[in-house]
């Protein structure tokens, strides 16, 4: 018998990280479907005008503003969602943050909050969904990763970490997922236009339009086996390029992002001198 796949008779989608970028794009393509898609995200006024948008749609939206960092509220969400609206048959967690590390001046804080968003952000909704899940027999959880999982990229040693953590446990997870009839999936989408890499002053190929993702991202849920990426041609180089030795693989990341070219900024972070002021261009060197 075949993995169970979510089909919107089947029960509800409960989606974090709808209120903007590829998750709002994502539930409209959802609703259009004829799915009723629970929206979690710290707004609620975001959350409200998607619902608004979502009106003429043969599905809808269903605003549930709630902070993905907060074990307790998640799971007190998830379990009211399921008495007051049935049961959740496809569970997409997209909830996630960028804050740019540079290596040279790294900041501890934006490092663990990338952890906290991205990595508990996810487990909190995911671990009551399987438990959900189990119960019924049959499931479909989907993860938002990223091709940054694949290997080190610059400014995102915080990001691709996570997101490469989301992968390895995704993977792990299956094994057992599979003999409860609950599809797993990875998505790892390449550079998106949305809010997130607009925080972005470097060359990102293949840069894509969020409701092109959008789209992609449904398909992948409606179609597609463990991992979905797009777009395939930065997945197909960033997966080719890793295959390599990294003597190989560093020159060939900074020709493709242009990041030889690039100077290190002023630092903002001191170790031993708090108190020093900065001063515009120190410590500016190409990086080699």
């Amino acid at each position: 018998m075949s993995l169970y796949r979510a089909r919107p008779k089947d029960g509800l989608c409960f989606m974090t990280g709808a209120s903007s970028g590829i998750g709002r794009a994502a539930a409209l393509v959802l609703a259009r479907k004829g799915w009723t898609v629970v929206c979690v995200a710290r707004s609620a006024d975001k959350l409200q005008s998607l619902a608004d948008e979502a009106e003429a749609l043969s599905g809808r939206i269903i605003p549930e503003p709630c902070d993905v960092t907060d074990e307790e509220a998640m799971a007190a969400l998830m379990r009211r969602v399921v008495a007051e609206h049935g049961p959740i048959a496809l569970a997409v967690f997209v909830a996630g943050n960028y804050w740019p590390v540079v290596g040279s001046d790294p900041s501890l804080e934006n490092m663990k909050k990338t952890y906290q968003v991205n990595v508990f952000g996810v487990l909190h909704g995911l671990v009551p969904a399987i438990l959900h899940m189990r119960e019924r027999r049959k499931g479909q959880i989907a993860i938002v990763g990223s091709v940054s999982a694949y290997g080190g990229l610059p400014m995102a040693s915080a990001y691709g970490a996570s997101k490469a953590a989301l992968n390895n446990m995704a993977a792990a997870l299956k094994f057992d997922l599979d003999k409860l009839n609950i599809r797993t999936q990875i998505i790892n989408p390449g550079f998106v236009d949305t809010p997130l890499t607009e925080q972005n002053d470097f060359k990102m190929p293949f840069l894509m339009e969020v409701d092109e993702a959008a789209e992609a991202m449904v398909d992948g849920l409606e179609n597609g086996g463990f991992e979905v990426t797009f777009p395939k041609s930065l997945a197909t180089i960033l997966k080719f390029i890793n295959l390599f030795p990294y003597g190989v693989y560093f020159p060939a990341m900074r020709r493709m992002m242009g990041w030889k070219e690039r100077r290190l900024p002023a630092p903002k972070h001191f170790f031993d001198r708090p108190d020093r002021e900065e001063r515009p261009g120190e410590n500016e060197t190409a990086d080699s």
